[in-house]
C-alpha cells in the first residue's frame, strides 16, 4: 500500500507547517490549504484522511465540512481552539469523526489519525467479501446467504448456484452450464438437480421476501440474476 494522504485544512501557516514535517516524518503524505476555498480545490477521492481547522476566515471549517461531506467519505479530524461541549456536538454530527482540542500534541494527533484510518481499512477489507444485490446480500468469507438480514438455510450447492449467478448479473446461464460449474462434470446427479435447487432456492427467499425477484427464467435459455429495480 502506497502513502496515505492526508489534508490539513489551516489559516495558520505554522500549525500547518509542523503538522506536515511530524507526519511525513512517519510516512504521511501531506497536502496544506490555508482556506476553505482552497481545500475545495484539492479535496477528491485521492484524500485519505481530512485534518479541518473550525476558526479560518471566510468558509469557516463547519460549513467546509457540511459542504464536501456528500461527495467525500474519508474521515474528517477537527482541531479547533473552541472548547465548549456544544462546539463539538455541532461538529460531530454534521459529519466530523473526532474533535481535538488546541492546543494539542502531535503525538496524540497522529494516534487519533491511525486510529481513524485503521478503521477505514478494516471497513474496506470487510466490504470486499460482501457481495450485495437487492436484499439478499452474500458473506464470501462464510459462505453465508442473508436476505432482509436474516440468513438463509441454503444447501452448499444451492450457496453457490445464487453466488455464480449473483456474481454474473445479467449473464445467462443454461442447466447445463450451472451444473457443469456447480457440480462438476464427472458428478453423477441429474440435469433436473438444477431445476430443483433453482425452485428450493426460490422458495426460501420467497419465505423472506416474497416481493422481489431475484432469479429469472428465460425459457429454452437457462437462468440470470434479476437486476430489475436493483439499486445503483
Amino acid at each position: 500500500m502506497g502513502k496515505r494522504k492526508i489534508l490539513v485544512v489551516d489559516d495558520n501557516e505554522d500549525i500547518c507547517l509542523t503538522i506536515k514535517q511530524y507526519l511525513e516524518l512517519h510516512d504521511y503524505m501531506v497536502e496544506l490549504a490555508y482556506s476553505s476555498t482552497e481545500a475545495l480545490k484539492m479535496i477528491n477521492s485521492d484524500v485519505d484522511l481530512i485534518v479541518l481547522d473550525i476558526m479560518m476566515e471566510g468558509i469557516d471549517g463547519m460549513e467546509l465540512c457540511r459542504m464536501i461531506r456528500d461527495r467525500v467519505d474519508c474521515p474528517i479530524v477537527f482541531v479547533s481552539a473552541k472548547t465548549m461541549e456544544e462546539d463539538k456536538v455541532q461538529a460531530l454530527s454534521i459529519g466530523g469523526d473526532d474533535y481535538i482540542t488546541k492546543p494539542f500534541s502531535l503525538k496524540e494527533l497522529k494516534a487519533r489519525i491511525d486510529s481513524h484510518l485503521r478503521r477505514e481499512e478494516r471497513i474496506r477489507s470487510n466490504e470486499r467479501y460482501l457481495l450485495s444485490s437487492k436484499n439478499i446480500t452474500i458473506d464470501l468469507l462464510a459462505n453465508e446467504v442473508f436476505c432482509k438480514g436474516m440468513k438463509l438455510p441454503f444447501t452448499k450447492k444451492e450457496y453457490e448456484i445464487v453466488k455464480l449467478l449473483m456474481l454474473n448479473k445479467n449473464v445467462v446461464f443454461s442447466k447445463e452450464r450451472i451444473f457443469e460449474r456447480v457440480w462438476g462434470l464427472d458428478s453423477e446427479s441429474q440435469l433436473d438437480t438444477v431445476t430443483e435447487s433453482i425452485k428450493n432456492i426460490r422458495k426460501k427467499i420467497k419465505a423472506v421476501d416474497p416481493e422481489t425477484s431475484y432469479i429469472q427464467t428465460l425459457y429454452g435459455l437457462g437462468y440470470k440474476w434479476d437486476v430489475t429495480d436493483e439499486k445503483q
